[in-house]
C-alpha cells in the first residue's frame, strides 16, 4: 500500500493505521522524502535493518543522449532525496538544471567511490535519502557505484532501482541479433595484446557480445574483433545512440573493420559493438547425438550404433564409434 505525506508534512494522516501514522508522523527529513517519493512501511522494515529510520539509496538511470528519456520517477527522486552521488558533478549539474532540482551533489566516482563510502552510509543511517547516478544511463554498467550498493545492501540498508534508459539495451533491442542470452563486457584493454586475450576468452562462446568502446579505439577494437572471432563473424555498431546523429552499421566483423579503417564511418561519439556468439565447433558433439548414442547402445553394439548415428547426424562413423565407446564404459 503506498503512503504520500503532503509536501513539509509532519503530521500523521487521520485516515492512516497506526503503524502508517508513526512513520508518516515522525520527523526525520530523510524518512518524509522518500515516502512522498512512493516506498511504504515494508521497505523500512525494522525486521530489513535494526531501526526504521534508515534512508534509501536510489540507483537512478539518466538520458544516454536524449533527455526526453529521462522518466517521470527520475525527477522525482532527483529533486526530493537529500544528496545525489554523481559520477561527474558538472553534467549531472547540467540535468539536474533542467528539470529544476536543487539538490546538493557530491562526486562518486572510480578514484574516489571507495573513500566515499562511509560518508553515504552514514547519511543514509541518519534517515538521509542519496540518488546514485552515472554520467549517462543506468549506474554499475561500465559505470561507478558497484562497490557502494554491494556495501549498502551487506549493511542492509535500503537500496532502491530506478530504471530507465540503458545504451546496452537500446542497442540490442535494434541490432536485430539473438537477445535470449547475451554477455555484457564493457570497455576492452586500450592496448592490442590485452586487448585480444581478452576477446580471444569469450570468443567460443555461443551467447551475443556486447561491449563499448571509446571513439580513438573503434577502428583498432574491429580490428582486433575480426582477427580473433573471424572476419565472417556478424556484428552490429552503433553510434551516439539517442542523439541527434546517431547511426547503426550491421555486417560481417571484416567489412566493418575496413569500413572504419578508411575513415567512411566517422569516428566520433559513444559506440556500442554487439557481436553474434559463436557458431557450433567443427564436429562439435551435442547433447542430442549423446542421447542419440545412449538409447542406440541399449539395443546395438557399439559398431552398429556409431554406423546408423552418422547416418541419421552426418558425423564421422569414427569419432561416434570412439563416444559410443566412452558411453559404454560408463555403464
Amino acid at each position: 500500500m503506498e503512503v504520500e505525506a503532503a509536501e513539509g508534512s509532519g503530521g500523521a494522516d487521520p485516515h492512516a493505521t497506526s503503524s502508517e501514522a508513526k512513520i508518516i508522523g515522525t520527523t526525520m527529513r530523510g524518512v518524509s522524502r522518500s515516502r512522498r517519493i512512493g516506498y511504504t512501511d515494508a521497505s523500512r522494515d525494522g525486521k530489513m535493518r535494526g531501526f526504521m529510520n534508515s534512508g534509501t539509496l536510489f540507483v537512478v538511470a539518466t538520458p544516454i543522449g536524449n533527455l526526453g528519456d529521462l522518466g517521470e520517477r527520475a525527477r522525482e527522486v532527483l529533486k526530493r532525496v537529500d544528496l545525489i552521488a554523481a559520477e561527474d558533478t558538472r553534467r549531472t549539474g547540467q540535468l539536474l538544471a533542467v528539470i529544476g532540482s536543487s539538490v546538493r551533489t557530491i562526486s562518486l566516482h572510480e578514484h574516489n567511490e571507495t573513500g566515499r563510502i562511509r560518508e553515504i552510509l552514514d547519511l543514509l543511517a541518519a534517515g538521509r535519502d542519496v540518488a546514485l547516478v552515472s554520467d549517462a544511463g543506468t549506474p554499475l554498467l561500465a559505470d561507478p557505484g558497484y562497490r557502494l550498493v554491494r556495501v549498502a545492501t551487506e549493511e542492509a540498508f535500503t537500496v532502491r532501482p530506478i530504471p530507465g534508459p540503458s545504451a546496452v539495451t537500446a542497442a540490442l533491442s535494434v541490432a536485430g541479433l539473438a537477445t535470449d542470452r547475451f554477455l555484457f563486457a564493457g570497455f576492452l584493454p586500450a592496448k592490442t595484446g590485452p586487448r585480444r586475450e581478452r576477446i580471444d576468452g569469450v570468443s567460443t562462446l555461443a551467447t551475443t557480445l556486447v561491449f563499448y568502446e571509446a571513439p580513438h579505439r573503434i577502428s583498432a577494437t574491429l580490428a582486433d574483433l575480426a582477427a580473433v572471432l573471424g572476419e565472417s563473424r556478424l556484428a552490429w555498431v552503433g553510434r551516439e545512440l539517442t542523439k541527434q546523429f546517431e547511426s547503426h552499421r550491421r555486417g560481417a566483423l571484416g567489412d566493418l573493420a575496413a569500413l572504419f579503417a578508411a575513415g567512411d564511418e566517422p569516428a566520433r561519439g559513444e559506440f556500442v559493438v554487439i557481436v553474434e556468439g559463436a557458431p557450433a565447433a567443427a564436429g562439435q558433439r551435442s547433447l542430442d547425438t549423446d542421447v542419440l548414442l545412449s538409447a542406440l547402445l541399449d539395443e546395438l553394439p557399439a559398431s552398429k550404433t556409431a554406423r546408423v548415428a552418422a547416418k541419421l547426424t552426418g558425423e564421422k562413423r569414427s569419432a561416434l564409434y570412439d563416444r559410443a565407446l566412452e558411453l559404454s564404459e560408463r555403464t
